[in-house]
């Protein structure tokens, strides 16, 4: 029995109603929700430590918010699951560069639906990427365009039986491998706690909203704005107001009113030491607090 509302959580995705599983059906369900629930880092910057629990996670997205893969495709295989799709979890891990050696560190988490009725493929589900698919992708050795952006998928050394997703060139990574093992989210507690606490952790060191939508990556690290297309187009968001507008227009996130002194501090702080470490071409203008 599904312990939340299946239809509250299709209206948040601005869905009507509920389809059968089917290629379609999947498809419509993965590009609703990476494009309307934000992959973000806002209790991480704020020092709070959130659960992995995949029904806590839906109710972050019922609540307007998002969060990253655990929360994020731990939220999705709920609702699909709801909805009657065979899913699987899978172990995973980013390879940031193409010099570091292919592992499973079980710092991502990785979705396969199968069994679907108009298809005999096993499909790649992955909402939990920021800069990655908008479309479930067939598991099928080869490239696939989607959009200004290229995916390649074929076998990984990572582990026996695992799968590599290649990143686009213009992407925040180099390659994603995930392992072929059906795991809970129990599997992941460890990584998550590192993740959010470590001063070594990207998501500690950067706040980081990310989104897709077929044409591109909307990519906001502290004050800079990205939109990744064919081109790439940045804008610095100097002006504390006009941030937590983007953040609400381009991302759909709304911070609670007591957070948002304290966040913004943050991306300022982030932003600044980024400007210290950065190779100075003009004078740079000073934010605006």
């Amino acid at each position: 029995m599904t312990s939340f509302d299946v239809f509250a959580f299709l209206r948040r995705l601005g869905l009507a109603e509920a389809e059968p599983p089917s290629v379609a059906a999947l498809t419509r369900l993965h590009q609703a929700f990476v494009e309307r629930v934000p992959y973000e880092t806002v209790e991480i910057q704020l020092g709070r430590v959130t659960s992995v629990d995949p029904l806590d996670s839906v109710a972050r997205v019922l609540a307007g918010r998002g969060g990253y893969c655990f929360h994020l495709n731990g939220a999705f295989a709920e609702l699909l699951h709801a909805l009657g799709y065979h899913v699987r979890r899978h172990p995973g891990g980013v390879q940031t560069t193409a010099d570091i050696e292919p592992a499973i560190t079980r710092r991502h988490l990785a979705l396969t639906v199968r069994d679907l009725p108009d298809s005999d493929d096993v499909w790649l589900v992955d909402a939990g990427m920021g800069d990655g698919l908008h479309s479930p992708l067939p598991l099928r050795e080869g490239v696939h365009r989607q959009g200004p952006f290229e995916f390649e998928l074929g076998p990984s050394t990572a582990a026996p039986g695992a799968w590599r997703l290649g990143h686009d060139a213009r992407g925040s990574f180099h390659a994603m491998h995930f392992a072929p093992d059906d795991v809970g989210l129990d599997h992941f507690t460890d990584r998550h706690v590192d993740l959010s606490t470590s001063p070594e952790s990207g998501f500690v060191r950067t706040f980081g909203v990310l989104r897709a939508d077929g044409r591109g990556w909307d990519v906001l690290r502290a004050l800079t704005l990205s939109r990744v297309a064919e081109t790439t187009a940045k804008t610095v968001l100097d002006d504390r107001a006009d941030w937590f507008t983007a953040l609400a227009d381009v991302y759909g996130l709304v911070v609670d009113e007591h957070d948002r002194e304290a966040l913004w501090r943050k991306a300022v702080s982030q932003h600044e030491a980024h400007l210290a470490t950065a190779q100075p071409v003009t004078s740079p203008r000073p934010v605006r607090r």
